[in-house]
Parts: C-alpha cells; sequence; structure tokens
C-alpha cells in the first residue's frame, strides 16, 4: 500500500473501467462492487472467511462469512478501536486518513483463528487470535515494529514467520508467544520481489501473502510496471531459503493483490482486487489452473466475467443494509454494517434514548467536517446505489450542521444548518478539497429529508444531492459531485450521517432510518427505491 509519485499520477489517468456485470446463471465479476481491499482468505471445512482493510474506520478489520466464495456477510471485527491517541480521536487538528490498520493476514492453525496487521499510526504489528472467529473474544499480541504488507505463516515443523517489504523482501521467525522476531532469525527473503515484471518498476512488490501446496511454498505478491498496470507476481521455493524462482502470474485489468482459496471439490481461484474509481477497491476472484507445479490465474491469461460459481443475491444486506434504528432490549445497538470515522465518542450517541432513532449530539467544536468526530459510515455500493435518511432538527444549537454525507477527501454534504435561530437547508462541496456552500433555503420545518446518489457505471463517479419536506418528492440541491478516489484518504466513498458544532455543543439531531438502495431516484422526483 505504499505509493509514490508517478503511482498517483499513474492511478489518477489509468483508463480502467468497470461497468454493470452482464446477467448471467452464475456469478459475475467483481464478486463485490464496494471497497473491499487488501483481501485475505481463508476455508475451514465447507465455510470461507475473509478479513479487509477498513483503516480509519471503527470497528476495524471486518470479518466477512461465505458458504459460496461469492455472497458475503459481515460477521465481526477484529477489534473495537486500534489505539487511544490524538489521530485516531480526532484531537488536536490530527487525524489518522490513510494510515489506521492496513492489509491484514488471516489465518488458521489447530482450532485458532489468527489475524494480523500493522498500523501506519501506531508503527506496531497487531496479532488477534480467537477459538470463535465469529463471536471472539480476540485475544492480542503487539510487536513493536510495522511490518508492511505483511504475511503471518505457520510452517508444518510449527514454526512460525512473518514475511514482508516492498521490493526487498524480508522474513523472521516470530517467538512463541508472537511478542517479537526471534532474535537472529530476520533476513532478506528476496532481494528484488519485482524483478519478473521488469526492471522499470514504480510501485515495488509488496502485499504479500504465502502458501504451501503440496510441499512448495508459493509467495503473492503485486507490482506495477511504469506505465503498465498492478501486476501479480509469484514466486515458488521447495524451502522458505530459497532458491525462490518468479514470474509474472497475472497482468490483465489491474486485477492484482491476493492469494489463493480452494473449494471443497478441488477447484482454486485465485481472490484479488481492482482499482476502481471512486467506489473504492473492488474484489475479484480468478480461476486458477496448475502447470508443472505454477498457478495459472485466469482463462487464457485474463479475468473473465463470469464464474463457476453462485449467483451474487447482491450486497444488501450482507455488507451494507438500511437500518430503522429500532433496537429490541438484546439487540447489539448497532448493526455490523456500520462503522464510526476514526474513535467514537460513545457518550455522544444513541440508538436508545428516542425510540425508533440515532441520537448524534455535539460535545465540542469543529471547524471542519473531516475533523468532526462521530460520523456514522456506511460503504458505497455499485454500480449505483442511494443513501436517504430523516432527521429531526428540533433540538439543534446555534452554528450547528447535521445532515447526510459523502465521505472522501472531496467530500459533499446535505443537511442543515442553524444560524442566528434560523434553520437552513444546504449543500456543501469539497470538489475542490475545500468546502463550499453551493447552496442554501431557508427551513421552516423541524423534520426534513435528505438523499445522496451514487454512480459508478464505467467510472463515472457522479453523485447528486436531494431534500424533500415530506419524504416522497425529492429535488435536487447545490451540484453535481465528481468523486475521486483520493490517495491520502485510501478509501471508497462513504455515506455518512453527522453533526457537528462550530459554536455552541451540547445540540442533537435525531435520525428517524438510514435506507441504502441499489436504484437511483427517478428524474420526475418521485421516491421509488425500495425502501
Amino acid at each position: 500500500m505504499k505509493y509514490s509519485f508517478w503511482v498517483v499520477a499513474a492511478f489518477l489517468v489509468l483508463n480502467i473501467s468497470c461497468s454493470i456485470p452482464s446477467q448471467a446463471q452464475g456469478a459475475t465479476n467483481p464478486i463485490i462492487y464496494a471497497d473491499v481491499p487488501d483481501l485475505s482468505m481463508i476455508r475451514v471445512g465447507e465455510t470461507y472467511y475473509m478479513s479487509s482493510t477498513t483503516m480509519h474506520m471503527n470497528p476495524g478489520v471486518p470479518i466477512m462469512k461465505s458458504k459460496d466464495l461469492v455472497n458475503w456477510q459481515l460477521v465481526n471485527y477484529v477489534y473495537p478501536t486500534l489505539a487511544d491517541v490524538d489521530a485516531t480521536k480526532l484531537d488536536n487538528l490530527q487525524n489518522e486518513y490513510g494510515r489506521g490498520s492496513w492489509a491484514s493476514c488471516l489465518r488458521y492453525q489447530n482450532g485458532v483463528y489468527y489475524v494480523s496487521t500493522f498500523s501506519g499510526t501506531t508503527h506496531k504489528t497487531y496479532i488477534y487470535s480467537t477459538k470463535d472467529i465469529e463471536k471472539g473474544p480476540w485475544m492480542l499480541t503487539t510487536i513493536d515494529a510495522s511490518l508492511h504488507d505483511h504475511t503471518f505463516f505457520f510452517d508444518d515443523d510449527g514454526r512460525v514467520f512473518i514475511i514482508w517489504g516492498n521490493g526487498k523482501l524480508m522474513i523472521a521467525e516470530l517467538e512463541a508467544d508472537f511478542s517479537g522476531l526471534r532474535e537472529g532469525s530476520e533476513r532478506v527473503l528476496i532481494e528484488n520481489a519485482s524483478a519478473p515484471a521488469g526492471p522499470n518498476i514504480g510501485l515495488g512488490a509488496e502485499g504479500s501473502q504465502l502458501f504451501k501446496i503440496n510441499g512448495s511454498y508459493y509467495l503473492f505478491n503485486i507490482t506495477w510496471p511504469r506505465g503498465g498496470m498492478r501486476t501479480v507476481v509469484v514466486h515458488r521455493a521447495q524451502s522458505l531459503d530459497g532458491p525462490w524462482e518468479g514470474r509474472i502470474a497475472l497482468q490483465d485489468k489491474g486485477v492484482a493483490q491476493g492469494g489463493l482459496i480452494d473449494t471443497p471439490d478441488g477447484r482454486w481461484f485465485s481472490y484479488l482486487f481492482r482499482d476502481n474509481g471512486a467506489v473504492g477497491r473492488i474484489p475479484y476472484l480468478v480461476p486458477v489452473t496448475w502447470e508443472d507445479g505454477w498457478p495459472l490465474l485466469g482463462v487464457d491469461g485474463k479475468v473473465p466475467d463470469e464464474l463457476d460459481l453462485p449467483a451474487s443475491k447482491g450486497l444488501i444486506p450482507g455488507i451494507v443494509n438500511s437500518d430503522e434504528f429500532t433496537r429490541k432490549k438484546n439487540d447489539p445497538d448497532l448493526p455490523l454494517v456500520w462503522q464510526w470515522n476514526h474513535n467514537p465518542v460513545n457518550e455522544l450517541w444513541s440508538v436508545r434514548e428516542r425510540k425508533g432513532y440515532l441520537r448524534l449530539k455535539t460535545g465540542r467544536l469543529d471547524g471542519d467536517f473531516l475533523q468532526a468526530r462521530n460520523t456514522l459510515t456506511q460503504r458505497t455500493i455499485g454500480p449505483v446505489c442511494s443513501g436517504s435518511t430523516s432527521i429531526d432538527i428540533s433540538n439543534m444549537k446555534d452554528g450547528d450542521f447535521a445532515g447526510l454525507a459523502l465521505l472522501q477527501k472531496k467530500y459533499g454534504q446535505v443537511g442543515v444548518k442553524s444560524e442566528d435561530g434560523l434553520k437552513y437547508l444546504v449543500m456543501v462541496s469539497a470538489q475542490t478539497e475545500s468546502p463550499v456552500e453551493i447552496e442554501r433555503m431557508p427551513l421552516t420545518q423541524q423534520t426534513v429529508f435528505l438523499k445522496a446518489d451514487c454512480n459508478f457505471i464505467d467510472r463515472k463517479d457522479m453523485a447528486n444531492f436531494y431534500y424533500s419536506l415530506d419524504g416522497k418528492n425529492w429535488t435536487k440541491i447545490g451540484e453535481q459531485l465528481k468523486m475521486e478516489y483520493t490517495l491520502p484518504h485510501f478509501m471508497g466513498y462513504r455515506f455518512g450521517l453527522f453533526n457537528y458544532s462550530t459554536k455552541n455543543p451540547g445540540g442533537f439531531v435525531d435520525f428517524d432510518y438510514f435506507h441504502m438502495s441499489d436504484q437511483l431516484v427517478n428524474e420526475d422526483n418521485n421516491d421509488s427505491n425500495n425502501e
């Protein structure tokens, strides 16, 4: 996940698109049209589990479950918060956008599940373990070093290794209690793991994932040749001591970074992801065959649009979902589809104080949406999606701003500002990276309905914002937002429910619901979404 200037430039101009998948009997790529990067996957019996990166979002490191490799459901997170420092709390103008916890590694050994990750915020590596991946609890061991894009590996002799790095890949044996690297074990594994992709490399080989299959070790990495695309490189050896042979395993559509998974009936796939504009980094499955002991990825070296797997049932409700904010006594306060932007302040939100509502309270002054705490988020999904809400604004204080956002560095907001005893419906755009109020109008009622639509077809990446006074007839407000996946945030756009104060903390707003749809508002302004 390291990047340089030329990678930024290539990322911004590379013409890679992802259209609506063709209608087919089986599964189609991408298998998840949403931001689920840095996949790590295992199969235990007939059940697949997958972890991913969510960086500055909390709870962090999501665990997803599937029975068919296509239909996934969030079942857990590895931690509620990673650390308690200024950057994680958005305190003292600090933040951890683009950092937080990065590429995780998910493994299973002797009845125990392990998830390891590392952080550019704390500069530490974390190893979590549990016997129940869906319910926990998780035990934590911390290594006082940030081991970049590492893979956690149990060898047949019981020793545990970790491989990390960029370009030059390192390996070390872990202490028995995972508390650190065994003294004297650290060494260079592969001096230049990018070499199979040629000499003109921008992004060095990283994203390591190691597998042992039929006695051979296979190390998967991503690299990015200058002027080319994200490329899968695989190295093979009969021993961790080498020698290592390397070759390009896939170079198509920029689909790269991941590893291998097999099915109970003996088929093999490679799980990978693709940078796909503002929606984020979206997972693909690529069939794998074997020849002379090497995995051959793709169909004639290409990523297929269709897969011999069950059809997708959609991302609602497994990955994203609507929420009426109605909770029974034993229900969790928030379903797993929700994540907070940075660490939440738990005293300043509730789904219990007013039945059927999410209450967001203000507790300090914030002049910038990106530094405001307690923004509650869900992923956007492709090829199109819509998020809507209704808010009761009767308890706002002067200087408060609350509403619905599309969160990234170049964000957009539709909401209500309270100023000098009056309330205004506004649309704000940070298209230029500085927020600009595009439109405002007086608002005299205490309830208002807000909606944001996203169109990711062929990387159009356009968003429109709407308001309604009755929840049925919608009117556009402001201007279109050209969404852009920026590397400082390193995350696809998310819907966000927000409320922050610029003058007088202590006010609150109540959100009646959040509705997620895979359809858009009709041009006649009638709300036809299945909400």
